[in-house]
């Protein structure tokens, strides 16, 4: 059971339903889960959780080292290369790691073998426990551009557990195509605004574009703003359950306390909807 928490934009709750929904889960009732933070540019879901550290693990790449020894200055490496990772001077190649895409292709079609892969660490994976909840946090360095090869691994880490909720990054690029890569349903989260609708609508299309299975959950939702309702009913989208805009539940995010007992009955929803929806198949 794999199931991302995705958005078209930052700040619509992903992290809030991601930590309250695994919390109550392995808590309220007492199941073995899996939280994965993918934002690996800038995870906060163990801000809000109180987890004790198990271990951590290095993640590297692999990227082409040149070997002067060996080169003829065929500047084949430059033209094979897609990314312009590398650069063919008179005497010398250049090289740009952070261009790099770990194809290997220049390295496999260097005539003089002039160009060796070699290791570079891009990130951090933490393990983390409390109780019947598993923990796992990805962390890209900083300096690293490419956030993919580390969502990948960070995927990995996890993929023989049993009962995964995925804490997607947000919008609809790269990372968060690899983020719902593989999983069994998605949860848009949303907000009542007219930016949430735009964003929601564009993953939305994602979704069906990649063939995933999804539904909605709007946060913070009020009676100023029904037109997310509106499109969901007119294009037959499923709308999970509203979480309701409350003071005291925005006085409790902001100092980083978990809000599942104030949001039981709409984690409930959530909670039976994917058990209807995913176990039964």
């Amino acid at each position: 059971m794999k199931i991302a928490i995705a958005s078209g934009k930052g700040g619509t709750g992903k992290t809030t339903l991601s930590t309250n929904l695994s919390m109550m889960i392995a808590e309220k009732f007492n199941k073995n889960i899996t939280l994965v933070d993918l934002d690996v540019e800038e995870p906060n879901s163990k801000l809000f959780i109180d987890v004790d550290f198990q271990k951590s693990s290095d993640v590297t790449v692999m990227v082409p080292q040149w070997d002067s020894n060996l080169c003829d200055h065929c500047n084949k490496c430059k033209n094979i290369c897609e990314f312009n990772a590398l650069v063919g001077l008179k005497k010398s190649v250049m090289i740009f790691p952070e261009l790099c895409h770990n194809c290997y292709l220049c390295s496999d079609l260097c005539p003089q073998n002039a160009l060796p892969m070699i290791p570079k660490k891009i990130g951090v994976i933490g393990e983390f426990k409390k109780g019947n909840l598993r923990f796992i946090e990805g962390t890209l360095d900083v300096g690293i551009e490419q956030a993919v090869p580390m969502i990948k691994a960070t995927k990995k880490y996890a993929e023989n557990d049993d009962f995964i909720i995925f804490d997607s990054p947000p919008g609809t690029s790269h990372p968060v195509i690899e983020s719902v890569n593989g999983i069994d349903f998605v949860i848009l989260v949303t907000e009542p605004s007219p930016f949430g609708f735009n964003d929601l609508k564009l993953a939305i299309e994602t979704m069906k574009v990649l063939k995933k299975e999804f539904a909605v959950v709007i946060n913070r939702a009020n009676d100023k703003f029904k037109e997310i309702n509106e499109y969901c009913k007119k294009e037959n989208i499923d709308i999970i359950t509203e979480i309701p805009d409350k003071r005291e539940i925005a006085e409790l995010y902001s100092r980083g306390k978990l809000i599942y007992n104030e949001i039981s009955n709409e984690l409930n929803e959530i909670y039976e909807y994917i058990k209807e929806m995913i176990w039964v198949k």
